[in-house]
């Protein structure tokens, strides 16, 4: 059995009914086009892991790969322009390739706004912890946000032509955050994935974005979003519950009856293609050739981007130090630092890099020895694999950064000599190489000791280090990465389809049956079924569709039609008061008041309510102490807000309030809790939803169409008795909405729009 038959028979490799559809920002090819003759494609030097990864999946599924031009390179120019003309034959040749590939095609200004403005001077800093200093009239900002739109669009438009029934979509990285709510607004049933490489801040400076709720919201439309590390993805999923208030759990997020799944996938790198790499006849001449250039010297390298992320700065002033504190390596030891150029380069902090390399250099180098060799420029393949095997340590300084493969790559060609590893705990990789030295890169001395640490380690010491590491590379490649993320997005898609027990509600049954019934009773929730939640209980306010075909219902005689709720008299009498034969039940229960009564009856005038006293002194204690929350008093219940709460915060303080009242209230009074949205609610044990239903049921035991709506627990006492009635399962339509959730109705749908749309088609019926 192959190494890779290995790997992919640990995985169980899920079957598909359609086929994998990759979209990145770029194609993974550069494109020139000569005045004579075919495109020229080459590889790109950036993402390989990525691209690697996606390529492995070809192996076992049928994939299609859509991505950008990028710019064309003409004989004198390059635009991201090309004419319809030529389409066809850059078309052909891409298909000539080893798997399908899709082209989008951008206009100049679109793609340069999108990706050098949104994605570069707005995204990029932010998601790596750099606050805007530039203040401007916005309209840079707004013209680079449309560009940004306008682009995500584009992608969508060319996924959407290419898409077949069956496909599953993954969308790559940050450049196109957008396109899984457009793909989802479009193809509400698509299964799509979305995997950002780069990292992802914490709540309070994510919430800095102008444009955060739209971001966010076309990234949860994803069935699965995935990280390169814990903290990114926590900090994901915290950002929408404090950004969106959606309801979250340490695995994923829940919005609008869809949950979106968030999990950690750490990329690897293609240690093959490393491996002939490194090995060939020109890596070895270049090693040679280094050898001679630093004879008798170790060897520290140091290869990055030059922005303000890498660290580059931070490293040379920590080299300083080191030649500052650790005089006996002078003459002994020199840094070869070479730093790409980078879309984002920043004149200052070119000119600063350049000063401190001058500084080092006239400070502590002579006319035989320069301590520091810095090449700013591109360095060839040859150059680079020559260098990570020729180092005695690697030296990375990432300020901050979403996957460092440069580490990975040294680690492999460290195969033979083994040298040690120092790596900045803020990249991505920290969690994966523990056995690096791990630093951080504001502290110099604490860079310094590193260094130190393995110019003298222990051949013994640094055999160890390096074959766990080698071990978690070889083990980790990238193509375990998209093989792990596309099984547990199979896997994640396939236990959501199967544990639907509720199917979605069939309106066209229940029109059916809807017509065929001489009596029909209609049962409704009001917040969260009829009206969508609101942060404040005030704040929940009808609808005025939904009062216009309520009022329908109402009107006709067929019907007998309840509004169940939890809210109090007053609130109901309110807001739907003016709703003609509508009956009402509120406080879970405790009150009720018949259709075309103005009487409301107290079902709990002879409870003893003494009970509240001990409750409300515990929910004033977690008031006083959970800014944002709120006591709600009704006459049979009390309840406990903490929407506007911090909400992490708030969830925290709910359990141990809930805790509180079991070991105080529980055990000693007949009353209990009910967990809802964002509240804690304490009534009496015989006063519930449930028994409203019974005796509505018992009055119109004739009634050949039961209709329930629900969407939290406390309705699930009306679910649960009408499981238990005699009611034919075809004509009984209990429907709680919102899906990823235990419950005794039926059936399920989405959202409140569904709910009151469903009603709309049931007025129709009697047009």
């Amino acid at each position: 059995m192959t190494e890779r038959t290995a790997i992919l028979s640990l995985l169980e490799t899920p079957t598909i009914q359609g086929r994998i559809i990759n979209v990145t920002h770029m194609l993974p090819y550069t494109i020139a086009k000569p005045a004579k003759g075919n495109f020229e494609l080459t590889g790109r030097r950036d993402h390989g892991a990525m691209y690697s990864g996606i390529e492995s999946l070809t192996n076992d599924w049928q994939c299609v790969h859509i991505g950008g031009t990028g710019p064309i390179h003409y004989d004198e120019e390059q635009s991201f322009s090309l004419d319809e003309a030529l389409r066809p034959a850059l078309e052909e040749q891409l298909n000539q390739l080893s798997r399908a590939m899709v082209p989008v095609y951008l206009d100049d200004e679109s793609a340069t706004n999108h990706y050098e403005g949104y994605c570069k001077t707005v995204l990029w800093p932010l998601f790596h912890y750099i606050m805007w200093n530039d203040a401007t009239d916005g309209r840079r900002e707004a013209r680079e946000w449309n560009a940004y739109h306008h682009v995500n669009q584009q992608f969508a438009n060319v996924v959407i032509e290419n898409y077949r029934k069956g496909d599953i979509i993954w969308v790559h990285d940050y450049h196109l955050l957008l396109l899984p709510g457009m793909i989802r607004d479009r193809i509400p049933d698509a299964k799509i994935g979305l995997f950002v490489h780069a990292p992802f801040p914490s709540s309070e400076i994510f919430r800095c974005l102008p444009k955060r709720e739209e971001v966010l919201r076309g990234m949860v439309a994803a069935n699965q979003i995935g990280y390169q590390t814990f903290s990114y993805a926590r900090h994901f999923i915290s950002s929408c519950t404090r950004v969106l208030g959606y309801e979250s759990t340490p695995n994923g997020v829940s919005v609008d009856g869809h949950h979106c799944q968030v999990g950690t996938f750490p990329i690897g790198i293609d240690t093959d293609k490393v491996n002939e790499r490194r090995k060939s006849p020109r890596v070895d001449d270049t090693i040679k050739a280094i050898g001679d250039l630093y004879a008798g010297k170790k060897i520290i390298v140091g290869r990055d981007k030059l922005d303000l992320v890498k660290g580059v700065q931070q490293k040379l002033e920590a080299f300083e130090y080191f030649l500052i504190h650790y005089p006996e390596w002078h003459n002994k030891v020199v840094l070869v630092q070479a730093t790409d150029p980078a879309i984002s380069d920043s004149a200052k902090l070119e000119t600063r890099v350049s000063e401190m390399v001058a500084h080092i250099n006239g400070t502590y180098g002579s006319l035989e020895f320069t301590p520091l060799h810095h090449f700013h420029h591109f360095i060839q393949p040859d150059e680079y694999y020559a260098l990570l095997s020729i180092a005695d340590a690697a030296l990375i300084t990432s300020v901050r950064d979403g996957m460092n493969t440069t580490s990975f790559e040294y680690v492999m060609c460290q195969e033979e000599k083994q040298s040690p590893l120092i790596l900045s705990e803020f990249t991505g990789t920290a969690g994966s190489l523990s056995e690096a030295l791990l630093v951080n890169p504001w502290d110099h001395a604490g860079v310094a000791k590193a260094i130190n640490d393995a110019l003298c380690m222990s051949e013994e010491e640094k055999k160890l280090r390096h074959k766990v590491m080698h071990d978690h590379v070889i083990s980790h490649k990238a193509e375990n990465w998209a093989h792990s993320f596309m099984k547990n997005l199979m896997s994640s898609i396939a236990t959501e389809e199967e544990s639907a027990d509720t199917p979605l509600l069939d309106t066209k049954l229940m029109c059916q049956q809807y017509q065929r019934a001489h009596k029909r009773l209609i049962f409704f929730d009001y917040d969260g079924t009829l009206t969508p939640i609101k942060k404040t209980p005030g704040a929940a306010l009808p609808p005025q569709d939904m009062l216009h075909y309520l009022q329908r219902l109402c009107d006709d005689p067929k019907n007998i039609v309840w509004v169940i709720s939890g809210r109090d008299q007053s609130a109901l009498d309110k807001w739907l008061g003016g709703i003609r034969n509508l009956g009402f039940s509120a406080e879970h229960g405790a009150f009720m008041k018949h259709p075309a009564s103005d009487k409301w009856i107290n079902l709990t005038e002879h409870m003893d309510m003494n009970w509240k006293h001990d409750v409300i002194e515990i929910f004033t204690y977690y008031t006083e102490r959970t800014a944002g929350s709120f006591i709600e008093h009704k006459r049979c219940s009390l309840t406990w807000h903490y929407r506007l709460a911090d909400p992490e915060y708030g969830a925290f303080q709910a359990k141990e309030c809930q805790n509180h009242l079991e070991n105080a209230v529980l055990s000693k009074l007949p009353v209990e809790i009910l967990v809802g949205k964002k509240n804690l609610e304490v009534r009496p044990t015989s006063i519930n939803k449930g028994e409203i239903v019974k005796r509505l049921l018992a009055a119109s035991e004739d009634a050949d169409f039961v209709l329930c709506a629900g969407d939290d627990k406390t309705d699930e006492d009306m679910f649960r008795t009408l499981r238990k009635s005699n009611i034919p399962d075809e004509q009984l339509f209990s429907v709680t909405v919102g899906t990823e959730k235990k419950t005794m109705a039926l059936w399920h749908i989405p959202t409140v729009q569904d709910v009151i749309d469903s009603m709309g088609k049931l007025v129709e019926l009697n047009r």
